[in-house]
């Protein structure tokens, strides 16, 4: 046997973090904030262990929470106090993201993001305006067209609270474009864009409908977010949103879509982000409470190889658990 060739060689102790090739940093991670009109307490989200929503009047306690980590951004979604069939609440001046927004800006150092989209703020929990007849027709759904200008609307009012970066999430056909002329017409023209590019019609988003009350009152999303057995129509999508001027490129889920990620990272000069979501984090909780897996590590290594598919950026419900091992 010629064993002049011995990896192993620079798997010892020493050498190993000098020849490592992938680095995971604080820096690195987004940190998802849930902030609730509801409530004057914070409320445990029982399929996520270790996450509450938070009061609007607690959001910036939560934030510096967070930045006590090393972690230095974080998004903000908002449960309102009010549902409507358009989700008007979502751009209000004084709805629950807007409110947050502004006391989390004055009061800390957090880079905010906000999620621009309608599911939590709709009675119907779909994100956008219904198509008429929807209800009582399983094969319709959101009216694609007339959603965009909600969502101009919406980003809008988020820069205007002080958010550091928008990130629409609908998957509304040309909501990038639609939400870029808004910003610039506002004067926010150096507020970039976090798109949600390649978000598909996933399982893996069950507790987070959990944590932020978004789930449809009936039907399903795939009329409008991506079908999984689908990777090259992803690049598809995602040349669309460049084209709109989106500034960061956003794949989700993230462990299940690898493959896209790494697709996006190779096909686009853009920085891309990757959605560690609410069921890969809750599985790993799952699998850790029955003794299965050593939640730390099995964390780590999760983001780890996201971050070797390509992702710049992670936002992930590990984030402050991570960051502290980091």
């Amino acid at each position: 046997m010629d064993l002049t060739q011995r990896p192993r060689r620079l798997r010892s102790d020493g050498v190993r973090s000098l020849v490592s090739e992938t680095r995971l940093d604080p820096t690195d991670l987004v940190a998802p904030v849930f902030v609730d009109a509801t409530t004057d307490e914070r409320v445990p989200i029982e399929s996520m262990p270790g996450h509450e929503r938070v009061p609007v009047d607690q959001a910036v306690d939560r934030v510096e929470e967070v930045l006590a980590t090393g972690v230095e951004a974080v998004i903000v979604f908002g449960v309102p106090e009010s549902k409507d069939p358009e989700g008007a609440r979502a751009w209000a001046e004084d709805g629950v993201v807007q409110r947050a927004v502004r006391a989390v800006t004055d009061e800390t150092d957090a880079y905010v993001v906000t999620d621009v989209c309608f599911c939590e703020y709709t009675d119907h929990g779909h994100c956008g305006i219904l198509e008429h007849g929807a209800r009582e027709d399983p094969h319709m759904t959101v009216d694609n067209d007339r959603t965009l200008d909600r969502l101009r609307r919406t980003a809008v009012s988020h820069a205007e609270a002080g958010a550091d970066m928008v990130a629409p999430s609908s998957m509304t056909d040309g909501m990038v474009g639609t939400v870029r002329a808004g910003l610039d017409e506002a004067g926010f023209d150096s507020l970039p864009v976090m798109s949600y590019a390649a978000k598909y019609e996933s399982s893996f988003y069950g507790p987070f409908r959990d944590a932020a009350d978004g789930a449809p009152a009936f039907g399903d999303r795939r009329h409008y977010q991506m079908d999984p057995a689908n990777a090259r129509e992803a690049t598809r999508e995602v040349a669309l949103d460049v084209e709109q001027g989106a500034d960061v490129l956003m794949v989700k889920p993230a462990l299940p879509y690898l493959d896209v990620v790494r697709a996006v990272r190779e096909s686009f000069d853009r920085p891309v982000a990757a959605y560690n979501v609410s069921g890969e984090y809750a599985m790993l909780h799952a699998a850790a409470e029955k003794g299965w897996l050593d939640l730390d590590a099995v964390a780590h290594e999760s983001l780890l190889s996201i971050k070797r598919a390509g992702a710049d950026l992670i936002l992930t419900y590990f984030a402050e658990n991570v960051a502290q091992q980091l």
